[in-house]
């Protein structure tokens, strides 16, 4: 075809065009959509929009279009033609029909624009009415609303537009707080999906248990080890030199210890999920650790991760020494070794993800561009991007806006 020959391109309506609003709900099935374009097409008017939703199969299509123009062949040439024409149709579908008439496309939407993912085990409707009005005072508009996933929680996302994502986070976490939902809010953008390393912490995230415990059980002083880990975590104590009084205690302790507490380590319910997940769509996938690489090491061949460091516990002549050599991974190590595997990654800091709970993780979720505090203690979440506290490590997926659908299409591949 020549240039002459080629067809103009289809404008936007502007502001005073005519356009028209067509709604139609009832009982979903095959063909409603096809059914419906077909019957516009014979009025050779433009679609400007289009939003379809399928909810307990109940159909709710909208098609925004510009008015009828009069064109050779065509069945009819008015608006009241049209409408005719498909009330007919969707009284043979069984379907209800609407048409609205107004001028232009839909409003701009307001600066700033953010993803409200909203985790509910169950999700009420008084929290969801009350989500809803905390986004309203801050001057956001939701402008789509869709369900991510209907288990092991509920969720759901709001898309918002006109407010600013620190104003919703701030709001809506005091909020959720209230409400005892998690919340989490993400600015909008390519950015979101982008996202292509997730490194994690490991005791008491990755897995339920905190593994010097696990070895101070065996050496028969967990109750003082765990007073100690639990200071160390709330940000009471230097980490260092707790773990150096901790791994004190383990002192004498037969190295045949490491593989009983491999065998006790508990992965948190929905890891091997997200890990499968990520990696099915493209991601690398790390651990960074205050315990030891006797465990973590291991934790890499089983789930099949790219990046895993820790401290490493010192063993002479068969025996556990008290020490651990090398540097230790503290909270300043942690945020060193995500900087280290974003390089070896080839990944910009701005497209990782670091997930967390205790105060030496803080350092790795501010150096992310998204971090998460999973079950995280209070200063924690206070300080991380977003906090998710429900008992299912999976439910991240749900901030990167992976869906249930597509999770359960990775289990699929995988098998």
């Amino acid at each position: 075809m020549s240039a002459s020959q080629t067809p103009p391109a289809t404008a936007v309506p502007g502001d005073d065009e005519p356009t028209l609003l067509v709604k139609i709900f009832g009982k979903d099935r095959p063909g409603i959509t096809a059914g419906l374009f077909d019957t516009l097409a014979a009025y050779s008017v433009d679609v400007v929009d289009i939003e379809q939703v399928v909810t307990r199969g109940r159909i709710t299509l909208c098609a925004l279009v510009t008015a009828p123009a009069p064109t050779h062949g065509s069945i009819g040439a008015t608006e009241g033609d049209l409408r005719a024409t498909v009330h007919s149709w969707a009284e043979s579908m069984n379907l209800q029909a609407e048409i609205i008439s107004g001028r232009g496309d839909n409003r701009p939407r307001g600066t700033g624009r953010s993803h409200v993912t909203v985790l509910g085990h169950p999700l009420t409707a008084e929290s969801t009415a009350a989500i809803a009005a905390a986004i309203t005072a801050t001057g956001g508009n939701i402008d789509r609303i869709f369900r991510l996933a209907k288990y092991p929680v509920t969720a759901v996302e709001f898309a918002v537009s006109g407010a600013a994502t620190e104003v919703l986070r701030t709001a809506l976490a005091l909020e959720a707080a209230h409400l005892g939902v998690d919340v989490a809010v993400v600015a909008a953008g390519l950015q979101r999906r982008a996202r292509r390393l997730v490194v994690m912490d490991v005791d008491s995230t990755l897995i339920q248990d905190e593994v010097i415990e696990l070895f101070a059980a065996h050496a028969g002083c967990a109750a003082e080890v765990a007073e100690v880990t639990a200071a160390a975590m709330r940000g009471e104590l230097d980490f260092e030199q707790s773990l150096h009084a901790r791994v004190e205690l383990l002192a004498g302790l037969d190295e045949s210890v490491v593989e009983a507490v491999r065998k006790e380590v508990r992965l948190t319910p929905g890891a091997r999920t997200l890990v499968r997940t990520l990696k099915r769509l493209g991601y690398q996938v790390g651990v960074v650790s205050g315990g030891f690489t006797q465990v973590t090491d291991a934790l890499k061949d089983e789930l099949g991760l790219d990046f895993a460091s820790a401290n490493t516990l010192e063993i002479v002549d068969g025996k556990l020494t008290g020490r651990v050599t090398g540097g230790v991974v503290d909270r300043a190590g942690k945020a060193r070794l995500l900087r280290e595997f974003a390089h070896q990654a080839g990944v910009p800091l701005d497209q990782t993800v670091a997930i967390g709970d205790g105060a030496n993780d803080l350092d790795m979720l501010n150096t992310a561009g998204l971090g998460v505090a999973f079950n995280a203690k209070p200063m924690v979440r206070e300080a991380a991007h977003t906090a998710v506290n429900v008992p299912f490590l999976d439910t991240v997926l749900y901030l990167l806006g992976v869906t249930r659908e597509e999770v359960e299409a990775a289990k699929t591949h995988a098998e």
